[in-house]
């Protein structure tokens, strides 16, 4: 079925001139982004393929705040707020005369999207969700992939990728009259765990409760154990433009251990002792900053789970059964 997307969409893009080819130690960053436009396409359809059978999905474009670094500010437009992408899944059975719950789900990586195949199983996770009776908005905040250089380069790890998050939960209210504003659950996974946990801690009255699964939790100890090529990201001129040794003070920052005072919002979280991206060190230094402040939350740290990074978002029964933990937690706050 992929395959069968993949040339209906070849067939529909314009054509063009093919280009001079790059020179082998020099590949040509514009025509991966012309790639991820089209693999984003076919993956747009995708959705609709694996979950239009119980919702609606659509997906729904919107302004965010500003881009944090712009070449020149001067030109016109150059303090525009940015256009947003997320997608939206409307269970069709709903009884749209009742107020219903409104889960928002950030996905992961520093630079990627909300994908319906990801390793993250997204669509199964999804249709779980749907059957539950929940809305679902997944936005593809600045940074994200399939959406042209420009996107990419926005990205603002730890700071305006937030606002995107938030923008995305004022929408879904401002367009969905049945949506109840204090019933929304944020989840997340990874990079959308950190973004998940700076949601709830600048905005606490905007989510009703929260999950973070796998969290990246404390900036500056991560990058200490990433390598040289990873930090590099962090440290490019569009992006925080500094190492951490230069300026550790906006890294942690941008780092949820250091808010961690401002909790008032129901917070799970899960980890996994044999994480192979996100150091168990990273999240169990959250949960001791988190216990240090008198927080109350649940946490549960797995020992060794097979699937290490993504322990519970596989077909295997632990993570099923972990998944049915995270439900009965969200239903607790956003069923009623």
């Amino acid at each position: 079925m992929r395959l069968l997307l993949i040339l209906l969409i070849a067939g529909m893009l314009p054509a063009q001139q093919a280009p001079a080819p790059a020179p082998a130690a020099a590949p040509s960053r514009t025509s991966q982004h012309d790639t991820d436009r089209v693999l984003k396409a076919i993956d747009d359809l995708m959705w609709r393929f694996q979950l239009g059978d119980i919702a609606e999905v659509d997906k729904a474009v919107f302004t965010s705040s500003p881009p944090h670094y712009v070449p020149n500010r001067t030109a016109p437009g150059a303090e525009n707020p940015m256009i947003i992408y997320a997608y939206t899944f409307v269970p069709k059975n709903l009884d749209r005369s009742r107020k219903h719950p409104l889960l928002v789900y950030v996905h992961g990586g520093v630079h990627a999207n909300f994908q319906s195949g990801s390793s993250g199983n997204s669509a199964h996770i999804v249709r779980e969700m749907i059957v539950q009776g929940y809305v679902v908005a997944a936005p593809d905040y600045r940074g994200s992939t399939g959406y042209g250089r420009g996107y990419y380069d926005a990205i603002d790890y730890g700071g305006r990728e937030n606002d995107d998050v938030l923008a995305t939960r004022n929408w879904m209210l401002e367009n969905y009259p049945f949506l109840d504003p204090k019933r929304v659950g944020i989840v997340g996974w990874s990079h959308g765990g950190m973004i998940a946990l700076m949601n709830i801690f600048q905005h606490p009255e905007s989510y009703a409760c929260a999950y973070a699964g796998v969290p990246v939790s404390d900036l500056v100890l991560r990058l200490g154990y990433k390598t040289e090529s990873y930090r590099q990201v962090f440290s490019e001129r569009s992006h925080i433009g500094k190492t951490v040794a230069e300026n550790p003070e906006e890294y942690l920052r941008r780092s949820p251990v250091s808010h961690v005072s401002r909790l008032a919002t129901p917070l799970l979280i899960h980890t996994n002792t044999n994480d192979e991206d996100v150091n168990v060190l990273e999240v169990r230094r959250l949960i001791d900053a988190l216990k240090a402040a008198g927080k109350q939350f649940e946490h549960r740290i797995y020992e060794n789970a097979p699937g290490g990074h993504h322990f519970n978002r596989i077909d295997t029964k632990l993570a099923r059964e972990s998944r049915a933990e995270i439900y009965r937690f969200l239903a607790r706050y956003l069923k009623q």
